[in-house]
Order: C-alpha cells, then sequence, then structure tokens
C-alpha cells in the first residue's frame, strides 16, 4: 500500500458488535501507518455490552469507540470489509466508493439465544474468527501490493474464508 496512513472499514448493519469488534482489535495489532474504523448502514445507536466485555477480556480498549453511519465517516477508506452473516438472511450493506471492497461474513453473536455459556461462546467465536483473519490481513505483502488491487483483493476474499 502506499505509504500514507491506510484505513480500513469495517462495515456491517448496526455497528454495535462484529465491525467494532473487528475495528477495536485491527487497531490493537496494526502497525502505525494502518488504522480501521467501523460503521453501520442502520446504527444501533450503542456498543454491544457484551462485545464490550469481551474485548476489556482480550485488553483490547474500546475507549472513543461508539456506534456510528457509514453517512459520518471522517476520511474515505481503503479498504472496506463487510462483515455481515448470512444467520437469519442478514444482507450486508454495500458500500459505494472507489475502494476495494471483500466481505469477512461472520454471524451475529448479538442474535444468539441460549444459556450464559452459549452466548459467551459465541462470541469468543466471532473473535476467534475475526481476529485470525485480521492477523492473515498484517500479514500480507501489503507494499508489494500497493499497486495491484486484482492480486489485493483476491488476497482479502480468501482470508473470508478464515473460519478459525
Amino acid at each position: 500500500m502506499q505509504e500514507q496512513a491506510q484505513t480500513v472499514l469495517f462495515l456491517c448493519t448496526g455497528n454495535s458488535c462484529r465491525s467494532v469488534i473487528s475495528e477495536a482489535t485491527f487497531n490493537h495489532l496494526a502497525p502505525a501507518g494502518l488504522k480501521a474504523i467501523s460503521a453501520g448502514s442502520h446504527p444501533a445507536g450503542q456498543l454491544h455490552p457484551r462485545a464490550v466485555s469481551l474485548l476489556a477480556s482480550k485488553g483490547i480498549s474500546t475507549e472513543g469507540y461508539f456506534s456510528k453511519s457509514w453517512n459520518d465517516l471522517p476520511v474515505t477508506p481503503d479498504v472496506v470489509v463487510t462483515v455481515c452473516g448470512s444467520a437469519a438472511g442478514e444482507t450486508c450493506p454495500a458500500y459505494l466508493g472507489p475502494v476495494t471492497r471483500t466481505h469477512w461474513g461472520v454471524d451475529d453473536p448479538g442474535h444468539v439465544v441460549g444459556t450464559e455459556e452459549e452466548i459467551d461462546t459465541a462470541f469468543e467465536r466471532t473473535y476467534g474468527i475475526i481476529r485470525a483473519r485480521i492477523e492473515a490481513f498484517l500479514a500480507l505483502p501489503l507494499a508489494g501490493l500497493a499497486n495491484d488491487k486484482a492480486a489485493l483483493k483476491a488476497e482479502l476474499d480468501k482470508i473470508g474464508r478464515i473460519t478459525t
């Protein structure tokens, strides 16, 4: 990628759980020059309390994070990653800008119904998938892919198939 800071937008519908877990985890792991933001097409207006607790348990700060609309982005992202899952016929919003787009679908743990243990397990699984994908993203030779958008997209699409 270029010398300037690169911004990755994690996008879903509510911007309260998966996209925020992605944003916070990415920013926790990323080197200088890479930054994540998150947004939703129909923001919930608040972060999911279990997502905040999960991130805190991993030592990842959520200070300054909030549920926001994609209409309020502070910058135009370089890469957009949709994280909507297929459960309950969920439809991902389509970001319409001149950016590299990829889909890393993961089901929303905020919609899991069950025992406390089952819900916690769903959140841990979601975090594990997201973290593995982010680690794979950060391991890419980004400088080498900077001038080959098709190759970058192909690599990002492969990462979206990582399940653990």
